[in-house]
């Protein structure tokens, strides 16, 4: 019966990998379309956040206060870990391959360890400095500065953007309120941060354009539905709640590497989709980047977790924030 579970869990951890990492295939389609990146974020999150609040409801039944005494933490979450986060993944995508936008994103997780030891004095253990020497060897790689695969600074400042809204997802995740449940987190999370960037757009500071005719995905042109309606049900709706769901089985240790499949997922559906692939030299720096960012993780974990304590919390799941 445990085995099964595990394997349930498993299967849910993974489900939530495959499904985040559609987001930069489904937002391609749309911004070559037309679409500006805010405008694709919000109607990504809003309707997200409408589905997903259903089940936060219920989960809060009775338990409005919690709510409103971590109002500020939703709000901040939002700002940074949903709009800031996604707004700089889409953009990035305009001008890079999506595995290398995500790959970049990534390096939100090495921001923390910097973040940690400037303001809180944590200073990092051996384990933890050597997967930031190789996630960091492993962008020099991905950036293939003297390389064909030289890639758009643009696009490169937009993914490190992603990185900062990455790092306050975790920073964030870390702080908050045990007993407010992380459905509730996320949809309240994606309800500010589609305010956030609608009330911004009406008032002039972001644009917000959009098409509603066909457009290219997949070599073919569909309706702008399809896209939409990924970006909201599969990769944001259906994501979420399978990582929830997986994270409570799995707990947060095993949960948080599964989710390091995300990368992997989003080249492969990049490839098959849009038929983009990273170079050689660029694939090599992105396994840099995996392997330094889970040893910070396994570092991380093996500090903060007990080994005598059994890894069933139901913490926040480690999803990435592009989310």
């Amino acid at each position: 019966m445990q085995q099964r579970t595990a394997g349930v869990g498993l299967g849910l951890a993974l489900l939530s990998a495959v499904t985040f990492a559609t987001s930069g295939t489904f937002a391609r389609s749309l911004i070559e379309a037309g679409w500006s990146a805010p405008s694709a974020v919000i109607a990504r999150v809003g309707i997200a956040a409408l589905v997903v609040a259903v089940p936060a409801a219920l989960a809060l039944r009775g338990r409005w206060h919690v709510l409103r005494r971590n109002l500020t933490a939703v709000g901040v979450f939002g700002l940074l870990g949903v709009a800031l986060a996604q707004v700089c993944f889409f953009n990035a995508v305009r001008y890079l391959p999506v595995g290398v936008a995500l790959l970049l994103e990534y390096l939100g997780i090495i921001l923390v360890v910097g973040w940690t030891w400037l303001v809180h004095g944590q200073r990092p253990r051996r384990l933890t400095v050597a997967g930031s020497m190789a996630a960091l060897a492993g962008l020099v790689f991905v950036l293939d500065l003297t390389g064909a695969g030289r890639l758009d600074p643009v696009g490169v400042l937009w993914g490190l953007g992603a990185a900062i809204g990455l790092a306050g997802y975790f920073v964030l995740a870390g702080r908050v309120d045990a007993n407010l449940p992380s459905v509730v987190m996320a949809s309240g999370g994606m309800a500010v941060g589609a305010a956030a960037l609608l009330a911004l757009g009406l008032v002039g500071v972001l644009p917000l354009h959009a098409t509603f005719g066909e457009v290219g995905f997949a070599g073919r042109q569909t309706s702008w539905l399809v896209p939409i309606a990924g970006l909201s049900l599969v990769a944001a709706v259906v994501a979420y709640l399978a990582g929830i769901a997986g994270t409570r089985i799995l707990g947060p240790r095993l949960s948080s590497f599964v989710g390091l499949t995300e990368v992997m997922f989003a080249v492969l559906i990049a490839w098959l989709v849009l038929g983009e692939l990273p170079t050689v030299v660029q694939l090599l720096g992105g396994a840099l980047i995996i392997a330094g960012v889970a040893l910070v993780r396994l570092d991380e974990l093996r500090g903060s977790v007990p080994a005598t304590q059994p890894d069933r919390e139901p913490a926040q799941p480690a999803l990435a924030a592009d989310r």
